[in-house]
C-alpha cells in the first residue's frame, strides 16, 4: 500500500550530491548506531519486533529487565506466555505481540537450532518479522549493506529528493542504487537519525540541517 508523502513533488537529487550527503552525515555522526538495546542477535529480532509502532525508548524500558532473563530463544520459552506480557504490556499490541514471539522462539529452535539466520527469507518467515525488521537484523547484526526503510527513512527519501518512491520498498531500491557503496552499510542508521532529530515530519528543522543546500525540498522552514 502506497504511504503519504509531502504534497509538492521535489525534484531528484544528484548522485554527485548525494555522495556529499553521506559525507558529511560520516562527519556529523561517526558513531551512529541503533537506540534499541540488545546483547546479540536474537535480542536484537526481539527489540526490532516490539518496536513496531512504538518508540525505542519505550521498547528500552519494557526489554531492560527482559533482557536480564532472556538471551536465548530456550529462555524466551522457559519464560512463557504470560510472563513475556508482563514484561512488555507498556508497549503497544503487547499481546499479539509476545505471541509472535513465543511463536518465534519455537520455530528457531526447531528449524534453526536456535541460532537467528543470517537470511532474509527465513527471517521474513518468523511471526511478526516483515521486510523492515529482516533488514535492521541483516545490517545491525550481520553487517549487511542493508536500507530498512521506516516512516523517518520514507519521509527523508521522498522530500529531500535523494530516493522519491510511492511505497517503502520502492524508496529501499531508490536508496540502495543511488547511496554511494562505501557508506550502504551505515546508511540506515544516519537517515533514521536524521529524519528522526532534524528532517521531523510536521515542522523540519531545516535551520540546523547539515545538508540543507543539497536538499531539494521546497518548503524549507526558515526557524
Amino acid at each position: 500500500m502506497a504511504v503519504k508523502t509531502d504534497k509538492k513533488p521535489t525534484p531528484s537529487m544528484t548522485k554527485k550530491a548525494i555522495a556529499e550527503v553521506f559525507e558529511r552525515f560520516a562527519k556529523s555522526m561517526p558513531e551512529a548506531a541503533t537506540e534499541l538495546h540488545f546483547t546479540n542477535p536474537y535480542t536484537l529480532l526481539v527489540a526490532v519486533a516490539l518496536s513496531a509502532q512504538a518508540t525505542d525508548v519505550g521498547v528500552n524500558k519494557a526489554t531492560k529487565s527482559l533482557f536480564e532473563i532472556v538471551a536465548t530463544p530456550t529462555d524466551m520459552l522457559a519464560l512463557g506466555l504470560a510472563g513475556l506480557i508482563g514484561h512488555i504490556k507498556t508497549i503497544g499490541l503487547y499481546n499479539s505481540k509476545a505471541k509472535n514471539l513465543i511463536a518465534m522462539a519455537e520455530i528457531l529452535i526447531r528449524d534453526h537450532d536456535g541460532i537467528v539466520p543470517e537470511d532474509r527469507e527465513a527471517l521474513e518467515a518468523l511471526p511478526g518479522v516483515g521486510r523492515k525488521t529482516a533488514n535492521v537484523v541483516l545490517n545491525e547484526a550481520f553487517g549487511h549493506p542493508t536500507i530498512a526503510v521506516d516512516t523517518h527513512i520514507f519521509r527523508l527519501g521522498n522530500r529531500t529528493g535523494m530516493a522519491p518512491g510511492k511505497t517503502p520498498l520502492e524508496v529501499e531500491k531508490n536508496l540502495l542504487k543511488r547511496v554511494p557503496e562505501d557508506a550502504l552499510k551505515e546508511a540506515h542508521h544516519w537517515l533514521i537519525l536524521h529524519g528522526r532529530y532534524c528532517c521531523v515530519a510536521r515542522k523540519p528543522r531545516c535551520q540546523d540541517c547539515i545538508i540543507n543546500d543539497l536538499c531539494r525540498f521546497k518548503d524549507k522552514t526558515q526557524d
